[in-house]
């Protein structure tokens, strides 16, 4: 049996609610070449001179509301998922970060410390759907630590989880119980993304975004669109949960900037839908797998105010998979079938 560990990755949270720590982990966010993909001289203006600085206060503010006794609830739910999963695993299982702390370096070595001789490390981008700026940075920058560091084992990948069924099962189970009471809408808020980064993924340069119904059309374009697999989990969900299609609502939040990101905007939906008859509001954010800021204060908090100011009457947020059972037997059992040897299309 190979030598092996396990790294849960996830996006990463300032070390404090402190305006220079916010600051900090905004410079190191939005400097991201896959995050904010413009030359690196207009971007360093961009996020170094009026982005983080007015920014940083805002986003301190934000995150006070939701910072728990322990830190940042990404942080913290994300250690829970560790400590969750690690008695259904033989393999140690650790977390990084992919700003912030703890870092990727941090993972690794506390991996060598514990397994004497490792030979191989899989790591689980948590991250059902594949993006630039989130799969893919968190992919590139494990390899990239991974060589600087010149470390012997081999590194290994999970895919993107989108229509994988023991994510889909993990989260329908975990939405089931909020759809026993009335409702007139569940939306499914994805966090959106700028329209270039899907023109800029496509490897055809020819399908997203360009062909009619793009997203429903076959396409090996499909296996890096964002949108594409948001869409396609959404279908799965609904479909298994037999909610009625016209009862099934999809949107963009987190919007930064003033370009065109993905449609519709999650913000303007809210204030929307009151209108339109939706008083009674199901909201799930499927892109996340663990709650944080876009999911317990631009939604729970300001979108549930935007809503209910609307004329809506009813907002329920239904939570991330966070540590659900089915959830973190569902990451087990992908380790587990890749021990086996009967998973190796899991990885890339």
């Amino acid at each position: 049996m190979a030598k092996r560990g396990i790294v849960l990755m996830n996006l990463g949270s300032p070390d404090s609610t402190e305006v220079k720590d916010v600051r900090k982990y905004l410079l190191e966010f939005l400097m991201d070449e896959r995050v904010i993909d413009y030359p690196y001289i207009f971007r360093l203006a961009l996020v170094g001179g009026i982005i983080a600085p007015l920014r940083a206060p805002r986003s301190a503010e934000a995150y006070k509301k939701v910072w728990t006794k322990d830190g940042s609830p990404l942080v913290v739910l994300t250690k829970q998922l560790q400590n969750a999963l690690q008695p259904q695993v033989n393999e140690p299982v650790e977390i990084a970060m992919r700003y912030g702390n703890p870092t990727m370096k941090d993972a690794f070595d506390k991996l060598m410390n514990k397994v004497p001789g490792l030979e191989e490390v899989i790591a689980i981008p948590l991250y059902p759907h594949y993006a630039m700026s989130s799969y893919e940075t968190a992919v590139e920058h494990a390899k990239a630590v991974h060589k600087k560091q010149n470390y012997p084992f081999e590194l290994k990948f999970i895919k993107p989880f989108y229509n994988e069924p023991h994510y889909i099962d993990a989260m329908t189970e975990n939405i089931k119980p909020f759809l026993e009471q009335e409702y007139d809408q569940v939306l499914f808020s994805y966090h959106g993304l700028p329209e270039r980064h899907m023109k800029k993924a496509d490897p055809t340069q020819s399908h997203c975004m360009k062909v009619a119904n793009c997203c429903e059309t076959a396409s090996p374009a499909h296996a890096t669109c964002y949108r594409h697999q948001c869409w396609v989990t959404t279908q799965l969900i609904a479909e298994k949960l037999q909610i009625p299609k016209e009862k099934v609502g999809f949107s963009f939040q987190s919007r930064l900037g003033r370009e065109e990101w993905l449609k519709p905007y999650t913000a303007k939906r809210l204030e929307e839908l009151p209108g339109e008859g939706v008083k009674k509001l199901v909201v799930l954010c499927p892109a996340f797998v663990s709650d944080c800021l876009e999911t317990l204060e631009e939604i729970a908090l300001e979108g549930r105010k935007e809503f209910l100011h609307a004329g809506g009457e009813s907002f329920t947020l239904i939570p991330c998979l966070n540590i659900h059972p089915l959830w973190v037997k569902s990451v087990a059992t992908w380790m587990k079938e890749y021990a086996a040897g009967s998973r190796e299309m899991l990885l890339v």
